[in-house]
């Protein structure tokens, strides 16, 4: 009867907690055989507060602390930590996205969006400068003690880091965790629920997010100028690709079809030259 108990009580776990809970199950009922290693999980810190800690900050080329009361008491944050600057995922996916997103979680309630990296302040600077992330607060964690005190600082000394956050991303009301996407414990650098989507997704579900808009443009053409005022004025962000540096208008009519520019492009569709651009922000204001 109390085996037939444990079996169905068992079935109602999650998949990590069976392994758990089975493991207590047969040491308990079978002392001879060789312990099961310790399962470990990273905590989740849901309805708990923020831990405290100084971060020691560089502006204007002066030292400035900035506490974690500075940060979060009554605002709402969206924070999102990873194990380094200038790494691979961290800069190609991670921090770009939220850079382009801020915008979109300030229209729905967020106060900032928050960095946090086991780094030092020059490198945080840097990389920010390089990454021209100013939609986005850089915060360094150089001694790792707030991301300690979220359970989080992980030893990558395989990898020369040292001590380094693992990746994860949370939703900070008043200094209070509402919500945390911590990436699964496996090897490497799993990037898989972190990510600025999936926070969008949870705050805002449905939400629209900006699609990425490219302008290829040729230097002194005042079409071009327009276009880039009228994405401006629309409170778009682009990328623009000038020809003449590398590029020529032979790759210009590989891409859009057409040897004109400016040529525009928006999610992957060609929106065209100035006045098909004015037209489809005219359609898009409808």
């Amino acid at each position: 009867m109390r085996l037939a108990c444990m079996e169905r009580f068992v079935k109602k776990l999650t998949r990590i907690d069976q392994r758990i809970c089975m493991a207590h199950w047969l040491a308990e009922f079978f002392p001879c055989l060789t312990p099961l290693p310790r399962i470990t999980m990273l905590p989740n810190k849901e309805g708990q507060h923020v831990p405290q800690a100084t971060f020691k900050t560089r502006k204007n080329d002066k030292w400035v602390d900035i506490t974690s009361d500075d940060l979060f008491d009554g605002k709402t944050v969206v924070v999102f930590s990873l194990p380094g600057a200038y790494t691979p995922t961290c800069s190609s996916t991670h921090l770009p996205r939220y850079n382009e997103l801020a915008n979109t979680f300030k229209a729905h309630g967020v106060d900032d969006v928050v960095c946090i990296s086991v780094n030092d302040a020059f490198v945080m600077n840097e990389w920010g400068q390089a990454q021209e992330a100013e939609n986005l607060t850089l915060i360094p964690d150089g001694n790792g003690e707030f991301t300690e005190g979220m359970g989080l600082l992980v030893d990558k000394s395989s990898l020369g880091f040292g001590k380094r956050s693992w990746r994860y991303s949370m939703l900070v009301k008043n200094g209070s965790v509402e919500k945390m996407f911590i990436e699964p414990e496996k090897e490497g650098d799993p990037f898989e629920v972190s990510d600025a989507n999936t926070m969008l997704n949870y705050l805002a579900p449905g939400a629209k997010a900006p699609e990425p808009i490219t302008v290829f443009t040729k230097p002194g053409c005042p079409f071009c100028a327009k276009a880039k005022s009228l994405l401006r004025e629309a409170g778009l962000r682009f990328e623009e690709i000038s020809l003449g540096h590398g590029i020529t208008s032979r790759s210009l009519y590989a891409v859009s079809g057409a040897g004109t520019a400016p040529q525009v492009f928006c999610g992957g569709q060609k929106i065209g030259g100035s006045e098909d651009l004015e037209a489809w922000l005219a359609k898009r204001e409808q």
